[in-house]
């Protein structure tokens, strides 16, 4: 599987998961001169930042260790590009990371707060 579809495929499973949990998707693979967010979703009055991470395996660790501080830092100025464009000023903000291990069964890690600003 090439890593486009790959991604597809990990970012819909998550978006379906975040909709099951009470979410509502604002946007998927919202791109700027920064970088990309996966998902942009809310629920309440929270909107979250979701990067997905999927893998077949751990043989080089869990899919969140992925997200490292340089892949944080493109996604937090990606956001404040986000929440300026929208005009989100009467919002929480979160950043998670949604982890998907596809070996056998899919097992799929909601981390709420996973970094922050």
């Amino acid at each position: 599987m090439n890593s486009n579809i790959k991604g597809i495929y990990g970012e819909n499973i998550a978006a379906k998961e975040l909709v099951k949990n009470g979410y509502f998707i604002l946007d998927k693979n919202y791109h700027s001169m920064y970088g990309e967010i996966d998902i942009v979703a809310k629920k309440d009055c929270t909107v979250v930042f979701v990067e997905v991470k999927l893998r077949k395996n751990i043989k080089n660790g869990m899919p969140c260790e992925a997200v490292d501080l340089r892949k944080q830092r493109k996604i937090i100025k990606t956001a404040q590009e986000y929440i300026q464009r929208r005009n989100l000023t009467d919002c929480d903000f979160r950043f998670d990371v949604i982890e998907i291990l596809a070996a056998d069964k899919i097992m799929i890690r909601h981390i709420k707060n996973a970094f922050w600003e």
